[in-house]
């Protein structure tokens, strides 16, 4: 009994004297393809006390990813894979689609990545990690090949190109 409380009581000491875990947004990838629809690939680093989390199955990164992007999106977003430091997305109609004379006019949303922050502050260990929902680079590749890039940005424009 004693021996339990005095686990119990160390535990609790090393969680109020250890540093501030930190969730960081690594690199997010968006490839649009020719009927608008795109892969969105996420990766990120998480920290102890997320992965702790993650194993007991109180938080589930890739569903909270899914949720910002779904309503940054305006669009359903499929989770088709999810390890622990990426998640890879389907979302079909991403792009708005507009044919021309010049070619396919492909206009993408904005996302505004913050949103995941109210997500993660429902969590019981909120408070012990310092979130970072800017990724360090943000890809959005068109069609065509050709690319958007962005650094350290929790939002991104909302795009526009036209592939011939």
């Amino acid at each position: 009994m004693k021996r339990g409380i005095l686990v119990a009581s160390l535990l609790v000491l090393a969680l109020v004297v250890a540093p501030a875990g930190a969730f960081s947004a690594d690199e997010l990838q968006i490839l649009v393809d020719e009927e608008g629809g795109a892969n969105i690939t996420f990766n990120y680093t998480l920290s102890w006390i997320e992965r702790i989390a993650v194993f007991f199955k109180i938080a589930e990164p890739e569903q909270e990813l899914k949720s910002a992007l779904e309503e940054a999106a305006g669009a359903p977003v499929t989770v088709t894979s999810a390890e622990s430091d990426v998640a890879a997305f389907s979302v079909p109609g991403f792009a708005k689609t507009q044919k021309t004379d010049d070619g396919t006019v492909y206009s993408t949303p904005a996302l505004n990545l913050t949103g995941a922050q109210a997500m993660l502050d429902r969590y019981w260990f909120a408070p012990l990690v310092q979130a970072d929902f800017s990724p360090d680079l943000t890809v959005v590749r068109f069609p065509d090949g050709h690319e958007e890039t962005f650094s350290n940005q929790s939002a991104i424009p909302a795009l526009s190109h036209t592939v011939p």
